[in-house]
């Protein structure tokens, strides 16, 4: 062999052998980056996007068409009175350091998740739990206070999953789970790489090795994209770039919907916002359609309450809403402000946040109403907005699935609780019949969007762009979750 043929053949192989790596590992992008990795302890849902899943299970998970689905629970029975769910534990599972998964390890986690000094974000999911008893390690009773027709939902959610004492104590930087990947390294500010965890005890992952990067800047997103140095992008956020990806052969888009209602917040507990007058005032103030084509070109359902159009039990109340700066003047003038005011906008990172805060601004001026715009970083805004309730408006999506029951908590950042609503949520959990529930959540709707608690948006949804060989991700989000167990490369 000549020298000018060895090097080909080398050159050659070295090309197999990189083409032949590139098929079990993959680099996915999304646009914010946990501020911490206990799923658990932080209301993120960047948290949920890198390890629901992945990394942690619960007793049950959702699946990608939103249905819940056995995890670490091979089933479950139910008392007659619907207040003790008997949970069977899969056998042969291990934490990713090697110790056992059992009815220990759950009872910790749910003891933990509803005990007096928790700081998991969705305590109220907890709530209805009165006693957990491990009647052998694969074996753990949970008895209610009351029916919850809810319960298995709520054990599926990122805030459920079942962690080990044992690891607790490192698990915001070094999370330890029973995951189909482990953690591995994470460098804030760029990713985290996760391996495939060989002594998983269900179905393996197609993949090796899996990157996640954190790209917030559509630009950047745009253009790491171009020039294939990710694979994937989930929640891509230039949505007017889609077409051109679509009309490339090296790329799939794939558009999904989400449990994402996007509202623009208003502190309730805060004047003038204390006062119905002036949230009616900034609802109508608010062209929904003009957000969704502006911010986001077009993808969007408008929605009228804090609920997924795609929820059977979705009721359309856009219409209590409806655009129109005429009676919003009327409104504000009703309640003292006849020539307006000046309030905060705090905005987080999320393309949907920054360039629909904009548009939203321009509306509300063209009632009088003045904003200072505040871009915060995530952390920040989790911080002082989220915790510290330091806002007058703020725009974010909620994407926990069904979770209408956070207007029953007086302490959450927007600051509503009326007794009303908390008693409607009880009678909630304490319905199991499936009319009786949807009747009560329809009622729900009916109350946050009369009290106008917030302004609401629109239904955010999930564009991803991927590489054109690349099989198995979620096209729908039930939860926030970019779910790797199944994905694959083609051949």
């Amino acid at each position: 062999m000549t020298i000018r043929a060895f090097l080909a053949a080398a050159a050659a192989a070295t090309l197999v052998t990189g083409a032949a790596a590139a098929q079990d590992s993959i680099t996915v992008a999304i646009q914010l980056e946990p501020p911490n990795l206990d799923p658990t302890g932080g209301a993120a849902g960047a948290i949920d996007s890198v390890l629901y899943s992945n990394v942690f299970e619960g007793l049950t998970r959702f699946a990608s068409d939103g249905s819940i689905v056995p995890g670490l629970a091979q089933s479950w029975d139910i008392s007659d009175d619907g207040l003790t769910y008997t949970f069977h534990l899969k056998d042969g599972v291990t934490f990713h350091d090697g110790s056992t998964m059992d009815g220990e390890d759950v009872k910790f986690s749910l003891d933990r998740a509803r005990a007096e000094d928790s700081t998991n974000a969705q305590k109220g999911l907890f709530a209805p739990i009165s006693e957990v008893t491990v009647e052998d390690p694969l074996t753990v009773k949970v008895t209610l206070a009351q029916p919850t027709g809810s319960f298995l939902f709520n054990m599926a959610w990122g805030d459920a999953v079942i962690v080990s004492e044992e690891s607790i104590a490192d698990i915001a930087t070094k999370p330890v789970g029973t995951g189909a990947f482990k953690f591995v390294d994470w460098v804030q500010g760029d990713r985290i790489d996760l391996e495939r965890f060989d002594g998983y005890w269900g179905e393996p992952a197609k993949l090796a090795k899996a990157t996640f990067k954190f790209i917030s800047d559509p630009t950047a997103a745009f253009a790491a994209m171009m020039a294939e140095d990710i694979d994937a992008f989930v929640g891509y956020p230039a949505p007017e770039n889609l077409p051109q990806f679509e009309a490339d052969p090296r790329f799939q888009v794939l558009v999904g919907n989400t449990e994402g209602e996007t509202i623009l917040a208003m502190n309730n507990g805060q004047k003038p916002f204390d006062d119905v007058r002036v949230r009616e005032a900034v609802a109508h103030a608010i062209d929904r359609q003009e957000i969704i084509d502006g911010a986001m070109f077009g993808l969007g359902t408008p929605i009228g309450t804090h609920f997924a159009p795609h929820n059977p039990a979705y009721e359309d109340l856009t219409s209590l809403s409806k655009y129109d700066p005429e009676l919003s003047r009327k409104l504000l003038a009703e309640a003292g402000y006849p020539d307006g005011f000046t309030t905060t906008l705090k905005l987080p990172p999320p393309s949907y946040a920054r360039r629909g805060g904009e548009i939203v601004a321009a509306q509300l001026r063209a009632v009088g109403i003045e904003t200072e715009i505040e871009n915060q970083e995530w952390a920040q805004w989790l911080e002082t907005t989220f915790k510290g309730k330091d806002f007058g408006l703020t725009i974010v999506s909620h994407t926990e699935p069904m979770d209408i029951g956070i207007y029953a908590n007086p302490d959450y950042y927007f600051q509503y609780g009326k007794p009303e609503f908390v008693a409607l949520m009880d009678r909630l959990n304490a319905t199991t019949d499936p009319e009786g529930r949807t009747a009560l959540l329809r009622e729900a709707q009916e109350m946050i969007a009369k009290d106008y608690v917030n302004a609401y948006l629109f239904e955010l949804a999930i564009p991803t762009v991927a590489k054109a060989g690349l099989r198995g991700l979620w096209v729908n989000q039930p939860t926030q979750a970019v779910d790797l167990t199944g994905v694959s490369w083609e051949g």
